[in-house]
């Protein structure tokens, strides 16, 4: 629970046709069994006590007199689990008949929810049983004095979790265009429970996987799916026990089709809350029809079995990597087609080092320049060798620009940057950052120049993860035309050169040389060679690894995380990789950085936003230049 991380569970048990007495001897079984691993919010199937297909034995009084034990008899359980359950019953109301959800935690039925939507048609006949369910609650009596709340229209909050407020709906509820759980959403409900009866045929898994997802992503909400499984009647259909955990748009845990047993699943509220506070179109209402009942569970944390990708900017599914790096360059692509063909430029200007950003950004130029008909060779490509280049990327630079077919210019930087030295007084033995920047503005200031002289735009190379950190000179390699990577961080970056060789390579020499670079540590190459002359100066000895910065970035942009959630998610997914002492170092310094670092961004040359996460001040990320990073470093100090 803490950290607004929660485990929750989602039971198919052992039925048997209208045995209420052995349902609930297994919905108990379950029970503690869910509890035991950790579960703190556990939801049964419809009609989970009685069964779902009892048909006409619903109108049996026996039947739902012991329905109504029963429920008494589970709520009594709950006392001895630090958790909310959701157990199914038909329940009587005035002379009607509901089918319902009843909400169990500290011994106490804490409200009865009826199901709004009753299928009537092929195999589902419920409109014969029961009635539609009502929204405002009205108060109802149960067997053992105790008043409860019915309707439709309750929330279940957690007064030890203040982002922990559920709701239920029922099965059909979600296969209607009007769904409850909507309403229930925007009324203030982050976790949404369905016990569902749904059976299977053919086709109708992936549907309802789709249905989950979907609801899921759309009410920024967690959605916990409980399906009856094989035991219920097979008469006429049967049942598979599909149970679906989803967060946010993304099924968590699933489990297999025509099985029992318990699925459980991590969920993070805090970051749904995130998320409907950062999408300023998600309205929250408060209807009078709602009633707010509250339960307890005591604050512990949760033991994470949910898997952290370490790079959240990199889709771990295979298929679905490659569609993504399609769309990136083909977004980049068309971005800077449109500025190309606006400002009526002749050619693009680019400074290529053998690095991977200015490889990715000429291969979107490349790319650009075919979609418009022009010429590669009206590319004016630019080696610039400095103090730091080495012979390695230097070839591979020049080899690259080559085989893509653009136009090769070398300048030597050298002479002119040790006029400068001499001109501002500066002793080049010093090696410190006015050494390494004068190098950066000398080339950006050739690189405008010659886009001015040829007609061109000058084609900016730096990526989101550099500005994140700050890591570009000022009005050096940090100043551009058109960002082509502004919002590509650098764990991405790789990926895409690496797509880019393996699909669109023009011949076998261009992949390799673009394998190569993609081997070549990255280094901004300020600093003379070593002695065997080897790449001297790395960014990630210097500044920490970018695949922590890129997981921090992530976490802090899109989610807005504090620095201890980080770290705990870090810890997660990079463990066996890095420990504790080594995240928060390179987390301290991404702070540090962060905040520092901000006047850089304030004035970024535009760039194709390419995914949700850029540091635009036009648009995505607008920060004062002076804000004390004291508040997150402090809890990192703590930690």
């Amino acid at each position: 629970m803490k950290d607004g991380i929660l485990r929750v569970a989602a039971v198919t048990p052992r039925v048997t046709v209208c045995d209420v007495d052995e349902n609930t001897l297994e919905i108990k079984r379950a029970m503690k069994e869910a509890v035991s691993g950790g579960a703190k919010a556990v939801v049964f199937p419809e009609l989970t006590i009685s069964s779902y297909t009892a048909g006409d034995l619903f109108g049996q009084d026996l039947l739902l007199e012991k329905s109504e034990e029963a429920l008494l008899s589970l709520a009594e359980e709950s006392a001895l689990y630090d958790a909310v359950f959701f157990v199914g019953l038909p329940f009587e109301y005035r002379g009607k008949l509901y089918n319902a959800a009843a909400a169990l935690a500290g011994g106490k039925v804490l409200g009865i929810v009826p199901k709004t939507y009753l299928p009537n048609y092929r195999e589902f006949y419920e409109a014969r049983q029961f009635e539609k369910g009502f929204r405002e609650p009205v108060d109802v009596t149960l067997p053992d004095g105790e008043t409860v709340p019915f309707g439709t229209d309750i929330l279940f909050f957690c007064d030890s979790m203040k982002d922990l407020a559920v709701s239920a709906e029922i099965c059909e509820d979600l296969w209607v265009p009007d769904p409850p759980s909507t309403r229930h959403a925007v009324n203030g409900a982050t976790v949404i429970v369905n016990l569902s009866g749904s059976n299977e045929i053919v086709g109708k898994t992936a549907y309802r996987r789709s249905l989950v997802e979907n609801q899921s992503a759309r009410l920024y909400s967690a959605y916990i799916y409980s399906c009856s499984g094989p035991d219920e009647s097979t008469q006429d259909v049967v049942f598979a026990g599909h149970n679906l955990i989803a967060d946010g748009g993304t099924i968590v845990s699933e489990s297999d089709l025509f099985s029992e047993g318990i699925t459980f699943g991590d969920i993070d509220v805090a970051r749904l809350v995130e998320e409907r506070r950062r999408m300023t179109t998600y309205r929250m209402q408060r209807d009078k029809s709602y009633r707010i009942v509250p339960f307890h569970l005591n604050v512990t944390e949760t033991r994470f079995t949910r898997e952290i990708s370490p790079l959240p900017f990199v889709p771990a599914n295979a298929t679905t990597l490659k569609e993504r790096l399609s769309e990136i360059l083909d977004i980049q692509t068309r971005g800077l087609t449109k500025r190309l063909a606006h400002t009526r430029a002749k050619t693009a200007v680019i400074g290529i080092s053998g690095g991977l950003d200015s490889t990715l950004a000429l291969l979107v130029t490349v790319r650009a320049f075919d979609a418009l008909g022009k010429d590669r060779s009206e590319i004016v490509a630019v080696t610039m060798p400095g103090f730091g280049t080495t012979d390695r990327t230097y070839q591979n630079a020049v080899q690259m620009i080559k085989c893509l077919g653009a136009s090769f210019l070398e300048i030597n930087i050298g002479p002119a940057v040790k006029r400068h030295f001499k001109d501002i007084g500066y002793d080049p033995e010093g090696r410190d950052t006015t050494y390494e920047n004068c190098q950066a503005r000398e080339r950006t200031q050739i690189l405008m120049d010659l886009a001015n002289e040829k007609g061109g735009l000058v084609i900016g190379t730096g990526d989101l993860s550099e500005l994140a950190l700050g890591w570009a000179t000022y009005n050096g390699d940090h100043m551009s035309m058109y960002g082509v990577n502004a919002s590509v961080p650098k764990t991405l970056v790789k990926h895409l050169v690496r797509f880019y060789a393996d699909t669109e390579g023009s011949d076998e020499k261009l992949s390799a040389i673009l394998y190569d670079i993609l081997d070549t540590p990255i280094s901004p190459e300020l600093l003379p060679a070593d002695e065997n002359g080897e790449i001297a100066q790395k960014t990630e000895d210097l500044v920490g690894p970018y695949e922590l910065h890129d997981f921090f970035l992530y976490y802090v942009m899109r989610c807005g995380f504090p620095p201890k959630k980080i770290l705990r998610l870090a810890e997660a997914a990079f463990v066996g990789k890095y420990d504790r002492v080594t995240i928060v170092k390179w987390e301290k310094n991404f702070y540090r950085r962060f905040f520092a670092q901000q006047f850089k961004r304030s004035c970024l040359p535009d760039g194709p936003k390419v995914g949700s996460v850029s540091l635009s001040p036009r648009g995505d990320w607008r920060m004062p230049t002076d804000a004390a990073a004291d508040l997150w470093l402090s809890e990192l100090e703590e930690l």
